[in-house]
């Protein structure tokens, strides 16, 4: 029987406000190179498959500054843009809620503008593989377990920071998403464990970083220049 040949479809979440970057600009719509972050970050997966669909979740609020810098950068990448919610949980269901089911949706924060075509590709592999993939990293730090004003060393060997993408079969992510939002749901990942679900790990990378800071962007510039 021949394998099934599942449409791509990848969400990218750019619902910042810049309070972090300490900027009144989005940071999703700060300038790194010649391209604003969340132009690099759609690039990405284009290149890793151009036939991938991409959706784009933006605040009601910033979809007319994103078309101005369209037309400013006469970008060109084809993709629907959606209105999101007043949390990643709303804006992340509304992003995949009229996709296809039988497809697989890469889950993307539009402030990581240097994942790896790699990165993204394996992840959709795997999930159509196992119907989840989500990437991370080893820890690199020692790290303490703080609480009630206490803490205790921990074995960093035993925990992974999460990244995006974070992809899935798609109609058992829908269904994930149907649950009530809930405050331990910090990513994608989390919802779908919580509907009981195994999840599956894939390596991902140092340089796939999230830019929320002003050091990040110090960051990002040295990235770019790497890969120029």
């Amino acid at each position: 029987m021949a394998e099934k040949n599942y449409k791509k479809y990848a969400v990218i979440v750019a619902g910042g406000s810049g309070s972090r970057m300490q900027s009144s600009l989005p940071k999703q719509f700060i300038k790194i190179g010649d391209k604003v972050i969340l132009m690099h970050t759609l690039l990405r997966f284009m290149e890793s498959d151009a036939s991938t669909n991409l959706i784009l979740v933006l605040p009601e609020s910033h979809v007319s500054t994103w078309q101005e810098l369209i037309e400013l950068h006469q970008f060109d990448i084809p993709h629907k843009i959606c209105i999101g919610g007043n949390s990643r949980f709303q804006s992340v269901k509304a992003g995949i809620s009229e996709l296809p089911a039988d497809s697989i949706v890469a889950i993307h924060d539009g402030v990581r503008p240097f994942v790896s075509t790699q990165t993204i590709n394996t992840c959709y592999e795997i999930a159509k593989e196992k119907g989840n993939a989500i990437a991370a990293i080893a820890l690199k730090d020692s790290i303490r377990e703080v609480n009630n004003g206490s803490n205790f060393s921990r074995n960093r060997k035993f925990y992974r920071l999460i990244q995006t993408p974070q992809t899935f079969n798609t109609h058992l992510i829908q269904e994930a998403y149907q649950s009530e939002e809930k405050s331990f749901f910090t990513d994608d990942a989390s919802v779908f464990e919580h509907a009981g679900h195994n999840i599956n790990l894939v390596e991902g990378s140092y340089r796939n970083i999230k830019i929320t800071t002003p050091e990040d962007l110090l960051f990002a510039g040295v990235l770019l220049e790497s890969q120029a």
